[in-house]
């Protein structure tokens, strides 16, 4: 199984962002899943594939009513809509007052998101947004039945010293109070928010960090401090986002991540199809999580063209190199 949930301390580091970003470079097919609690950005700044918006009444606020019933895997796909570029998303709430009908239905929702992997009609890994996790969110319940657990951070001191500390009590809380992941228990990873330039350098010094204080987190890699990037993401600026500086960063954190556990979450799918050896699937537009070539986000009722990113999303309220949480 692979359900890889993104979450953020405190503040607006770039969950949105990292998640869609990792999304559309992700090697497998790939479900998208705006499961912050506090309401979901895509329906406001993306299209969907017919061209016109997404309706913000398919997804995490529909899958409510069939997961009260119970929820098999593959009915997660009846709630699903194509993004332009052929990303598939579970859109997200619209605001924090409708997350009350979701109450009690996350370890459901986890437990789904996390046996997509092995659906012998559609199998696909989830990327969850989960946005802010400090206080009581109830998308922390997501994690117990997740892969990893990345947490996004920038790099000023007071939000490193956040993360680190929040990694270390999240790790604790996985782990039945050690700090080191058993076997079925998630991993605690890091991702940064960072200038290129300085990023490997910082990306050592804060890993020291975690180790020296005994987090049981590491950092798994670094998301380039790309404004121009995240805004052509966004659809909101043209561009080659697959030259984009955030993009081609996604590209080797997501390289980096399958090198480490891509045969482990590769196990169960591949073991329900013991006649199939697996193979890595070419990306195709609307089937499987899109090339960021492939994937240009276009205006909301708009469709994108091939070749340009299509800007006209609503701005959101989030910082452009994470714009949303």
């Amino acid at each position: 199984m692979a359900l890889i949930a993104l979450a953020a301390d405190k503040g607006s580091p770039g969950v949105s962002t990292a998640a869609v970003a990792l999304a559309a470079v992700w090697p497998r097919r790939v479900l998208l899943a705006e499961t912050d609690p506090a309401g979901g950005d895509l329906v406001y700044r993306s299209a969907a594939a017919h061209g016109g918006p997404l309706n913000p009444n398919t997804g995490m606020l529909s899958i409510a009513a069939t997961a009260r019933r119970g929820l098999v895997p593959d009915q997660l796909w009846d709630h699903v809509q194509p993004l332009s570029g052929g990303l598939e998303v579970l859109v997200g709430l619209g605001n924090s007052e409708q997350a009350a009908g979701l109450a009690g239905l996350w370890p459901t929702l986890g437990h789904a998101f996390a046996s997509l992997a092995d659906s012998p009609h559609a199998a696909a890994d989830v990327i969850a947004d989960c946005g802010r996790i400090s206080g009581d969110t109830p998308a922390a319940e997501l994690f117990p039945h997740a892969s990893l657990v990345l947490l996004v951070s920038r790099t000023e001191p007071e939000a490193l010293a956040r993360v680190r500390d929040r990694a270390a009590a999240l790790a604790g809380k996985l782990n039945g109070g050690s700090r080191v992941a058993g076997p079925g228990s998630p991993m605690v990873g890091v991702v940064l928010i960072a200038d290129t330039g300085s990023a490997a350098k910082l990306a050592s010094q804060v890993n020291d960090m975690l180790v020296h204080a005994q987090t049981g987190a590491r950092v798994v890699g670094t998301l380039a401090d790309d404004p121009a990037g995240a805004e052509q993401l966004a659809g909101r600026r043209r561009g080659r986002l697959d030259k984009s500086l955030l993009i081609r960063t996604a590209r080797k954190v997501t390289a980096d991540l399958y090198q480490q556990y891509g045969a482990a979450w590769s196990a169960s799918a591949h073991a329900a199809q013991p006649h199939q050896p697996h193979q890595p699937q070419p990306q195709q537009q609307g089937q499987y999580a899109p090339s960021a070539q492939q994937y240009q986000p276009g205006q909301p009722g708009q469709p994108a063209p091939q070749g340009s990113a299509q800007g006209g999303g609503r701005p959101s309220d989030g910082r452009a190199a994470g714009a949303g949480r």
